[in-house]
């Protein structure tokens, strides 16, 4: 429990300091969407372009654990979408749904958590759980979102329009990039790795601090919006684990990769949703909220599912 908590307060230190840089009126509301700009098209960017591009595939092929991991994130944000879309919501606000209940904080919680209980043994599980993440998961959710913002309704000119859009994404573009570099076998010098890990280690802190100013701006909450927040944190803390397990099973997923899915899938929702709602002017109010309540409340889901796993921080 201790180890947990050493891991998760620099999380709520980061966003409890955008929350009081934004309350007391040292970052005004204009800086909000422009350092998520920064995160989008410098910081993930690099750090996905780096995580690719160092990639073993030879060791990411594990098809047990990611047709366990991966289906029970597609099936999760599916489901939340179509149930989203059915409660009248529309489509750009059903994906970030979808995402926020199935979107792991596996790179900024996932690494460090998985260190402590399997050793460096979690190193390539936790690197294919990012990938699906924030590469799949992630970009299953812009698809749609860019599908939901064009005017244009003709099937071919559609689909070429919401191409472009998509190839001028960053968030997409550099993993792919990444992974044709990583292919070539040519390596980084030593001043653009270093430059890869600065920039791309600036992604967290600034994505968390970002989720602090969105809190700290005035809102009202309505009954509905607290009802949904707390629906999809249970999804994502109870629900997900739950049916990873079920998966698990059906696959065969020898352990410790098992324990390893359902650990990564019960973490708490990453800033990945946050990113793409600020990204799209989409509302954020939710976002926060969610990511927020998931993270305190992964202080006790964690721990007890560690319990029900027999888990123990690796010698």
């Amino acid at each position: 429990m201790l180890s947990i908590l050493t891991i998760v307060a620099p999380v709520f230190a980061l966003i409890g300091s955008g929350y009081i840089a934004r309350r007391i009126g040292v970052i005004g509301s204009q800086a909000v969407p422009e350092l998520n700009r920064v995160v989008v098209y410098l910081a993930l960017p690099a750090l996905l372009f780096d995580v690719m591009a160092h990639a073993g595939w030879a060791e990411l092929v594990q098809p047990g654990f990611i047709a366990t991991f991966g289906l029970s994130c597609g099936l999760i944000f599916y489901a939340l979408l179509l149930a989203c879309l059915a409660a009248g919501q529309p489509l750009g606000e059903a994906s970030i749904n979808g995402l926020l209940g199935s979107y792991a904080n596996t790179a900024y919680v996932g690494f460090p958590v998985l260190m402590i209980l399997f050793g460096r043994e979690s190193l390539v599980p936790v690197t294919i759980a990012s990938i699906i993440t924030v590469c799949v998961l992630n970009a299953s959710a812009i698809v749609l979102i860019e599908f939901a913002g064009q005017s244009e309704r003709r099937p071919g000119r559609l689909v070429r329009m919401v191409a472009l859009s998509l190839a001028r994404n960053p968030i997409l573009v550099a993993p792919v990039l990444g992974m044709l570099y990583g292919a070539t076998g040519l390596g980084f010098p030593d001043a653009a790795d270093t430059f890869l890990k600065m920039l791309g280690g600036a992604a967290s802190p600034l994505a968390l601090m970002v989720i602090g100013m969105v809190l700290a701006e005035p809102r009202k909450v309505a009954s509905a919006e607290a009802w949904l927040s707390g629906g999809l944190t249970l999804v994502k803390l109870i629900v997900h684990p739950l049916l990873t397990f079920a998966l698990a099973l059906l696959f065969a997923v020898p352990q410790p990769l098992a324990a390893m899915a359902i650990v990564l899938s019960a973490l708490p929702t990453g800033s990945g949703p946050l990113i793409v709602a600020e990204f799209y002017r989409l509302p954020a109010l939710i976002t926060s909220a969610v990511i927020l309540i998931s993270t305190l409340g992964s202080l006790v889901t964690l721990p007890f599912l560690m319990t029900l796993l027999g888990l123990n921080p690796a010698p």
